[in-house]
């Protein structure tokens, strides 16, 4: 029985047709595949918009960078001696300078000054005392004294009478009994003379010891006075130093207690450089290291001279004194630079710092290609690190061309194109 043709064609064009359909299908899918496995395209960098840097040997100056603010290493604070008020102010904070004995501020304490009018007059009490002791003691000198003479004029009286007796004894015109009345009365003023002498020399020195007592409560009527004097004088408040009145904490009318910061005074010709330095970079800083710092205006070296002993907010403070005269403009409190020299590498490969490079660590970073076209990326070990520049130990050679800036988001791909 005959198959008719019509049927016999359209079964040839389906299988034709699904083989074809097969086919491409196949080669979709392996096509998937190899495009899969291909390493991705290597992007394009404008190079333009990168900074570049070589690789050099030679000496390297190891730094840490600081910003900070110029100090006052002198500053004078001062601080309310008693409770008190203030009654006037008379300098306010300016850059016009002070003398030490210009009076900033004038305070007022009532009581005080009643207790140094008392210590006063309780001075010129003791002093007037100690005058009325003298004189009386003086008084009763002379008294003695004329005793004294008193007593020798009978004295000799006495001995002449006793004398005379005895001659006319030895002559019988006079009774032996009469001679020794006679001697006997001579030697009683006699003792009396030479006590009398005796109370006069222990009269000088009562004297003197009661003058010394009383000498005493003056001087301590005195040491009190000039202690409430002086703390009287402290109510007019004064600078104490040469230099810039900075601050003045109080105003007029304010009660102020004993030991209340009123004022500061600086001297501005005397500065330092405080740096605040990372701690991640302060393992190598120390005492007397050489720095310079940059006042914008002038570059003036320094000294370190003290390091604080905590960190604060991530970085340390660096106080470097100031070597050699100041720059036009230098003045407390202005914002400066500071770059801290750690040690000099004689001879050794480094480069520009890149932007992720910490020492001591292994990056990796784009290296140029010599036609410039292209970059590769290669791993780098670094080892110590300045400010600028940084110590490169292995992956790369003298005279290599590299990319510094962040080029973290190329990290996926070895290469790159270069414009």
């Amino acid at each position: 029985m005959d198959v008719p043709r019509g049927k016999e064609v359209a079964r040839r064009r389906l299988i034709k047709r699904i083989v074809w359909i097969s086919v491409t299908a196949l080669a979709l899918i392996g096509a998937t595949v190899a495009l899969a496995r291909l390493k991705p395209a290597a992007p394009s960098v404008d190079m333009s918009g990168q900074y570049p840097g070589s690789v050099k040997r030679g000496p390297m100056e190891r730094q840490v960078h600081g910003l900070g603010r110029l100090t006052p290493k002198e500053i004078h604070w001062i601080a309310a001696a008693k409770d008190a008020r203030v009654s006037q102010i008379v300098r306010r904070p300016g850059l016009d300078p002070v003398k030490a004995s210009d009076v900033i501020l004038v305070l007022n304490d009532p009581d005080l000054l009643l207790d140094a009018e008392k210590a006063e007059w309780t001075l010129k009490q003791e002093q007037a005392n100690l005058a009325n002791l003298k004189v009386k003691l003086e008084t009763d000198k002379l008294d003695q004294r004329s005793t004294l003479a008193q007593l020798e004029s009978q004295y000799t009286q006495a001995k002449l009478t006793a004398d005379r007796d005895l001659e006319l004894t030895r002559l019988n015109l006079k009774s032996d009994l009469e001679s020794r009345l006679s001697v006997d009365s001579a030697k009683q003023f006699e003792n009396r003379v030479a006590l009398q002498r005796q109370r006069l020399e222990i009269g000088d020195e009562s004297i003197k010891a009661q003058v010394d007592a009383q000498n005493v409560v003056v001087e301590s009527a005195r040491a009190a006075w000039n202690l409430k004097r002086d703390q009287v004088e402290q109510l007019k408040v004064r600078a104490g130093i040469d230099g810039v009145l900075q601050e003045v904490d109080v105003e007029e009318g304010q009660r102020v207690p004993a030991g209340t910061l009123l004022a500061k005074v600086a001297d501005p010709k005397k500065l330092k450089a405080v740096l605040q330095i990372a701690e991640t970079q302060m393992k190598d800083v120390r005492i007397g290291m050489d720095a310079t710092v940059d006042t914008r205006n002038g570059v003036i070296p320094g000294r370190v001279i003290r390091i604080d002993p905590a960190a604060l907010n991530g970085t340390v403070g660096v106080d470097v004194e100031l070597i050699g005269a100041l720059p036009q403009g230098a003045r407390p409190e202005l914002s400066v630079d500071g770059v801290v020299e750690l040690e000099h590498l004689a001879d050794v490969v480094y480069m520009d710092r890149p932007v992720s490079g910490d020492p001591n660590s292994t990056i990796g970073i784009f290296k140029i290609d010599p036609d410039g076209k292209g970059a590769s990326q290669v791993r780098v070990r670094l080892g110590r690190a300045s400010v600028n520049t940084i110590e490169v130990l292995d992956g790369l050679k003298v005279g290599d061309r590299v990319i510094l800036s962040d080029m973290s988001q190329y990290d996926k791909y070895p290469r790159i194109r270069l414009n």
